[in-house]
């Protein structure tokens, strides 16, 4: 009498009764199913990174000095706001066959959005012109990147297309009028303020 199961035993072949193959057996669609398999696993990975929190080299709070829409000075320390492009200072785009004023509104708009009260700013990295790119939040909280995308006076740069996409279905901001896109403008325009 030995140990073990009292089940008939393998033998090796993977066969049972009658040529059968023993378990689950995908046959001719082993090759679709993997297919589908690793397809099912790039979208899962895709939809974590966009969720994944950026890396943060640190931060930095205060009382920002606007300099326009995206980008302002805390201290001595220049900040620009990573993911999204505000109208350049002296940026005009075209409102009810008017120019208007699109680069000096979007820095109101982020003047009112911060309400005068200090900041966070969570650095993810510095760019070619020394400046750290952040995801800035108001004293309340709210997310400042998502907000300028929202209200309608900056576009997606890299991230808050969804924020982009109901500003300009809503014609909110600059959605509501005639514009070029910031990086356009300073092509253009030699890089202006």
């Amino acid at each position: 009498m030995g140990f073990g199961p009292s089940w008939p035993q393998n033998t090796g072949r993977g066969r049972g009764r009658r040529g059968r193959s023993q378990g689950f057996s995908l046959g001719p669609n082993r090759n679709a199913a993997r297919t589908v398999a690793l397809i099912l696993l790039g979208i899962a990975a895709a939809a974590f990174s966009r969720c994944a929190p950026a890396i943060v080299e640190g931060s930095i709070d205060g009382r920002p000095r606007l300099v326009d829409g995206d980008s302002f000075f805390m201290g001595q320390t220049e900040v620009r706001m990573q993911g999204i492009d505000a109208p350049e200072g002296r940026q005009t785009c075209t409102r009810e066959g008017r120019d208007w004023r699109c680069g000096e509104e979007a820095k109101r708009t982020l003047q009112r959005l911060t309400g005068g009260q200090p900041i966070r700013c969570d650095i993810h990295s510095t760019d070619q012109h020394g400046r750290k790119l952040a995801t800035c939040f108001s004293a309340s909280g709210a997310n400042l990147n998502a907000a300028m995308v929202a209200e309608g006076y900056a576009v997606a740069f890299g991230a808050y297309e969804s924020e982009e996409r109901q500003a300009k279905s809503a014609r909110r901001g600059i959605w509501g009028a005639e514009f070029e896109r910031p990086q356009d403008w300073r092509r253009r325009n030699n890089g202006g303020s």
